[in-house]
């Protein structure tokens, strides 16, 4: 079975380390700088803790599974291990996986630094789509490739366990994050698009709030519904939501982009009041456990 690289051990990280292990392969990561939280969640995923250049030279695959914000910082210095590492004089190409919510331009601008530093490491652009893969639930790796050939291996790592549809026709670099950033933008969209309106209504009095869940209890039920599902998964993620709608609103571009521009700010917004006086938080839990017994 394959060895395999997961960076970083984070809530999906992890979770798809722990798959891979399942299925056989050996999965290393780097815990350079993590909390022992992190580490300790590694360690019983089966993850093996190496450093960036073991993981250049022992590696087929790497997983980049980071916050936007990381996606090509973390490029950039695993290019410049696996040079110290002398990976380029391997026979055998590592593939690299870019898994992050990142917009089509940023993806191509990592994939070029390999095309232009690292011919021998082979680039797939990939999206997640979906949660922490636990039990018998995965979430779907979308990835496409200007490299065919790498894009076949890739998909070989389904036998490992690993849910993966490829994107052939018509596409290369940028289309899987293309869609990841459409769907997200849907998804991640409507969920606040309901936190701001609800926020806004409670800021107005709580007789508006109030009247405003009732009504969707008798004429929107499925948005009620869907409030009751997204809000609460939504609150301590908000802070690693900022960077991904802010790659949507360069992806989408023009004043249409502005729109996730203010989505990142209010994602912002969840996480100040989470980590302070928690008003938000608590006017938002509060229509929720209402909206439940609504419905």
């Amino acid at each position: 079975m394959a060895t395999i690289a997961v960076i970083a051990a984070g809530a999906m990280g992890s979770a798809v380390g722990r798959k891979l292990v399942q299925g056989g392969c050996t999965v290393l990561t780097n815990l350079d700088g993590r909390s022992e939280a992190t580490r300790k969640r590694a360690a019983e995923c089966g993850m093996q803790d190496k450093s960036l250049s073991e993981i250049a030279n022992q590696a087929s695959y790497v997983l980049s599974i980071l916050p936007p914000s990381n996606a090509l910082s973390f490029a950039e210095n695993f290019l410049r291990e696996s040079k110290i590492a002398g990976r380029t004089m391997n026979a055998e190409p590592l593939i690299f996986v870019d898994c992050n919510a990142v917009s089509p331009a940023t993806v191509k601008r990592i994939s070029a630094l390999f095309s232009q530093s690292s011919p021998s490491i082979r680039f797939i652009d990939s999206g997640i789509i979906g949660g922490p893969p636990q039990d018998a639930y995965n979430p779907t790796f979308y990835a496409s490739a200007n490299d065919k050939d790498a894009l076949d291996k890739f998909e070989q790592l389904s036998k490992s366990g690993l849910k993966i549809s490829l994107l052939k026709e018509g596409a290369g670099v940028g289309d899987a994050s293309a869609l990841k950033m459409t769907y997200a933008g849907m998804t991640k969209g409507t969920t606040a698009l309901f936190t701001t309106m609800i926020l806004a209504a409670h800021a107005s009095s709580p007789a508006t709030a109030e009247a405003l869940l009732h009504e969707l209890c008798d004429s929107q039920p499925e948005f009620l519904s869907r409030i009751t599902r997204t809000i609460p998964s939504m609150l301590p993620k908000a802070y690693r939501w900022v960077g991904e709608m802010e790659e949507i609103g360069s992806f989408v571009g023009g004043g249409e982009g502005m729109v996730y521009e203010g989505i990142a700010k209010l994602y912002q917004r969840i996480e100040q009041s989470l980590n302070g006086d928690q008003e938000d938080i608590k006017v938002l839990k509060k229509f929720v456990e209402e909206a439940k017994k609504e419905l």
